[in-house]
């Protein structure tokens, strides 16, 4: 019945991949394949920011992927978000690990510029964290997204600085909001974002978790799985390189 009625509603309501555009299909399958079909990878930017965590990538930003994040992000195409989530659930998995930590993994978004958000009409990474969580409980996996970062003052626009730019223009941008330690503490936390380019954002969420969870580089969040991160995409030279 659902696929008798998305035949009917397609030829009424022409939909167009999200990746590379081809008719009736929100997203084919050789996009999907594209964007969760692989391994996730351990990647790592060069030059490498002091305190990034250890993070996984579901694909590399490119061609289709790059399509599918932009539509999603910049241009609504809110119906992207379950495939989204589905990749950065695999990177999730490979990241948290098996390492008999207790409790559920926790899915802390790196958050957007308020203003982003307000001009976008909503807010995609934590639409992707949401989907993300929900794929994981039903593979089995305890898991739930705490959204207990925010920024404690205003960043210039990122598009167009260098590594170092973006690194000072972050140094301590971020805080978890009050009793969000408590939260952290629960179970394992992974870092997530839609994007890794220079890992400056990363290495900030993860200064700020693990200046929440009151010890220095190398404990706090650590010991919870705070050391780790996961993104969709990264760019294709670093997901080429696997470092696992």
């Amino acid at each position: 019945m659902r696929g008798w009625w998305r035949e009917i509603s397609g030829l009424v309501l022409p939909v167009f991949c999200g990746g590379c555009g081809r008719p009736r299909a929100e997203l084919c399958e050789d996009c999907r394949a594209d964007l969760y079909g692989g391994v996730p990878r351990r990647v790592r930017p060069v030059p490498e920011p002091a305190g990034l965590p250890v993070v996984y990538a579901a694909a590399a930003y490119a061609n289709a992927v790059r399509a599918v994040l932009l539509a999603h992000k910049e241009r609504g195409a809110l119906g992207l978000t379950g495939a989204l989530g589905k990749a950065l659930a695999g990177a999730v998995r490979a990241a948290a690990g098996h390492r008999g930590a207790a409790g559920p993994v926790l899915l802390v978004p790196v958050p957007s510029a308020r203003r982003a958000v307000a001009a976008r009409g909503h807010d995609p990474m934590r639409r992707m964290a949401l989907a993300a969580a929900g794929e994981l409980r039903r593979g089995g996996v305890a898991a739930r997204v705490v959204p207990v970062l925010r920024q404690r003052r205003a960043v210039v626009d990122q598009v167009g600085l260098g590594a170092r730019q973006r690194q000072e223009n972050l140094a301590g941008a971020l805080e978890v909001v009050a009793g969000g330690e408590r939260l952290l503490a629960a179970g394992r936390v992974v870092l997530v974002d839609d994007l890794l380019t220079t890992g400056a954002s990363l290495a900030e969420a993860a200064r700020a978790t693990g200046a929440a969870m009151g010890g220095a580089r190398g404990r706090g969040t650590a010991s919870h799985g705070g050391g780790r991160a996961a993104v969709v995409a990264v760019s294709p030279s670093a997901f080429e390189i696997n470092r696992n």
